[in-house]
């Protein structure tokens, strides 16, 4: 560990005890400051995305260029998804339970912050601001070390935020961001022991395997997305149509846009047509890229595509690639779904209540839905202001992390004497 992040990670938990005791009208009030600062320094974060996009260019795919890039509205929607954090309950402090024994000692179990959080990220800059809005409101310090495609968004915003924290007379290391960004500054948060609390890895396939398998501190597995669309014997097929082309096409960058699609065969003949129509000629037709569609040999006897590897059922694409399978029900979809899903977000697109309910059932995603598209699955529009990632595992928090994901709780036992 290099003495730069070693000092950082010092300030951090020096800074966590301070702010783990702040009241929330404190907290608020620093954030209703740091939406606003993000507008007023819009120019200086968009000087600095753009650079950050210049060096990009050539290295990394354009949908991730895409996912890179700010524009005022991008940093306006930071900013209001800061002050929604500002409208949302207080996590810390609360009594979660509350009993007497009979010999008299009376327990309360209170939320209280994690400590120090540390958030490895790729290139989005915007996960900055929202790790920074959700780790302040629920009483952590946070470490934001971002992917180095990104490198001066974040430090510009990071600046921001750490000018706000000072003006307001707290301390600036409630947030912090090193120097670094080096893979073996990410290696060395990993083994902190000590300082870091809790590790959220956001990002692809391989940061997160390599954070869930090198990490010494306790560390919440997220989402890589390989989210299904599953269109049944009784789907509706213009919802169908419509939720395929939402769920692939309107941000094919993030975690909870669709990697494959599953069709009924009995429906495959009138639906694989119009979707290849919708995704490829009439999108060829608009100036706009096309999606690729990867195809199994059912149908590739249908429509025209690229034919299916063997590991385009397991790809996290990520771009305009559409992996297509053809199934015979709703047992094979759902064994598909298991055989191949991370667990982040999967569809069924059906009017028939008993294979929604046995989708719902036998699938074990963070988030199963039904006749919606997977981008829903986002901590803004489930109501949590913003996300800090979408979890995938089972133990402590599952799907969008809001405030109180970010939260534990000890015990306060009190007594008149009484011993064991």
């Amino acid at each position: 560990m290099t003495e730069e992040l070693q000092s950082l990670l010092t300030a951090a938990r020096v800074a966590s005890r301070k702010l783990a005791t702040l009241p929330a009208e404190k907290k608020n009030q620093a954030l209703l400051a740091i939406a606003t600062a993000l507008e007023e320094k819009a120019d200086e974060i968009l000087t600095a995305n753009a650079i950050d996009v210049e060096n990009a260019r050539g290295r990394i795919s354009e949908s991730m260029i895409d996912r890179l890039s700010l524009t005022k509205a991008r940093i306006e929607g930071m900013a209001k998804g800061v002050r929604e954090v500002v409208d949302l309950p207080d996590p810390v402090g609360k009594v979660l339970d509350e009993f007497t024994r009979p010999n008299g000692i009376r327990i309360k179990k209170i939320s209280v912050p994690l400590g120090v959080i540390a958030i490895i990220y790729e290139s989005r800059p915007n996960v900055t601001a929202d790790a920074a809005a959700l780790c302040l409101k629920s009483g952590n310090a946070c470490i934001l070390r971002g992917g180095k495609d990104a490198y001066l968004t974040s430090k510009t915003i990071v600046d921001v935020i750490r000018a706000c924290l000072k003006n307001l007379g707290l301390d600036e290391n409630f947030v912090c961001i090193p120097e670094d960004n080096s893979r073996e500054s990410a290696t060395a948060l990993m083994s902190a022991v000590g300082y870091v609390d809790a590790l959220i890895p956001r990002g692809g396939a391989g940061l997160i395997r390599s954070c869930v398998e090198n990490a010494k501190v306790p560390c919440i597995q997220t989402g890589t997305g390989i989210c299904h669309v599953y269109v049944d014997e009784r789907a509706d097929l213009q919802k169908a149509l419509a939720i395929v082309e939402n769920a692939k096409t309107s941000r094919p960058a993030v975690c909870n846009a669709e990697e494959v699609l599953l069709v009924h065969e009995k429906v495959a003949k009138g639906f694989l047509p119009s979707l290849r129509r919708l995704l490829c000629e009439d999108r060829a037709a608009r100036g706009v890229k096309p999606v690729e569609l990867r195809v199994d040999e059912r149908a590739a006897a249908i429509i025209d595509g690229t034919p299916a590897g063997d590991m385009d059922f397991d790809t996290e694409f990520l771009d305009y690639i559409l992996a297509v399978k053809i199934v015979d029900s709703v047992d094979e979809a759902i064994a598909h779904v298991t055989a191949h899903s991370t667990g982040h977000s999967d569809c069924i697109v059906t009017e028939d209540e008993r294979a929604a309910a046995l989708f719902t059932a036998c699938v074990d995603s963070a988030a199963v839905y039904v006749n919606v598209s997977t981008r829903f699955t986002d901590g803004g529009e489930f109501g949590k202001g913003c996300e800090i990632g979408i979890s995938t595992q089972k133990l402590h928090a599952r799907g969008p992390m809001g405030l109180e994901e970010l939260t534990s709780y000890k015990y306060v036992v009190t007594g008149e004497g009484q011993v064991r």
